[in-house]
């Protein structure tokens, strides 16, 4: 079967001529992050999404992945320069920025979120690229040392390192975007931070009572906690995403290969689909050609089995979406052909 070839939506491949060039150059579906945004507000991109696959005779695949029970950093405007060394405090309260103390600076963080703080962990924000750590929790803020710093803005993802802590399976936003599913023309759709057979069997009953249980069901495996309850996800899933970036937030970085590779024989064995998604040609964000690490990386989770693979910031916001796709998918096709040889 001819492997899956996913872009993801956004500023940088909004318009009919670029989506129409990444269909011609081998892409079969799009991914739209619902993290930041709804399908209403997508419409447009949506349209031109439908138009491109039209026009190139594609029967394109439109996977939404939800908010789902991940954890994020609130609402301020614009970007903060966090700075190594420096202090911020995290609080709970209001979600203007443009006040704040000489010296510190203040982000929100979800409610409930500090009363599993104590001294001493470790806060991982944009799915690790910036690093926290406690020095001072309390039950209306936190404050804390910048170990690792660099640009944040609005809504990114916040995590204690050792500690799951979740929200709902399904958020509001979610079930709202559910119940709208059909007219946007959705096809897929993608639960993050599976946990268990309960979250899609949530994610699944929400269909349903939407009218879309015949959507594809993907559940992103993203910490230790789903690698636990593989099989029992596996079972009321359609397709398994092993998505990198969480997961490699959740393990040190030299065990996630390991992982990955256990995933996958896990998949094979028990005849479930898999994607593989994150940093698969993430040079391209800013450079025309990959890395040979980057093809590599590629060909082998094709050759290990995979049934689709996913680039995300590259298409969505890299400067080069279109020759990604081609990268990706010729990469993926000249893995097909090894296999067949085997």
């Amino acid at each position: 079967m001819k492997t899956e070839i996913f872009g993801t939506l956004g500023p940088s491949c909004s318009d009919t001529k670029t989506l129409k060039k990444m269909f011609e150059n081998g892409m079969t579906g799009m991914r739209l992050n619902l993290s930041h945004t709804s399908l209403r507000e997508s419409e447009e991109i949506l349209s031109h999404f439908h138009e491109a696959a039209a026009e190139s005779g594609v029967k394109a695949d439109l996977l939404i992945d939800m908010q789902g029970p991940e954890l994020r950093v609130g609402h301020f405007s614009g970007e903060r320069l966090l700075k190594e060394g420096d202090c911020v405090i995290l609080t709970e309260e209001a979600d203007d920025l443009s006040d704040v103390p000489a010296g510190a600076q203040t982000l929100p963080v979800p409610d409930g979120f500090l009363r599993h703080l104590d001294d001493g962990n470790e806060i991982l924000l944009d799915d690790g690229k910036l690093l926290l750590t406690v020095e001072e929790a309390g039950a209306e803020s936190a404050v804390c040392r910048i170990v690792r710093g660099g640009i944040l803005t609005a809504r990114k993802s916040i995590k204690i390192v050792d500690k799951p802590v979740y929200g709902p399976a399904l958020t509001g936003q979610d079930l709202m975007n559910l119940r709208d599913a059909r007219k946007y023309g959705v096809t897929s759709v993608m639960q993050p931070f599976v946990r268990g057979k309960d979250d899609l069997q949530a994610l699944r009953r929400a269909l349903e009572e939407c009218g879309a249980q015949d959507l594809r069901v993907f559940a992103k495996i993203e910490n230790r906690q789903g690698i636990t309850q593989l099989e029992d996800i596996l079972e009321e899933s359609d397709l398994l995403v092993i998505a990198r970036g969480d997961l490699g937030n959740d393990m040190p970085l030299w065990e996630l290969p390991a992982a990955q590779k256990e995933i996958e024989a896990v998949c094979r064995q028990k005849g479930k689909p898999f994607l593989v998604v994150t940093q698969m040609l993430t040079s391209m964000i800013h450079s025309a050609v990959p890395t040979r690490a980057e093809v590599s990386d590629i060909f082998n989770a094709v050759a290990d089995g995979a049934a689709a693979v996913m680039v995300t910031n590259e298409t969505a916001v890299g400067e080069y979406p279109a020759e990604v796709i081609r990268y990706l998918a010729n990469t993926a096709a000249e893995a097909e052909k090894w296999k067949n040889k085997q």
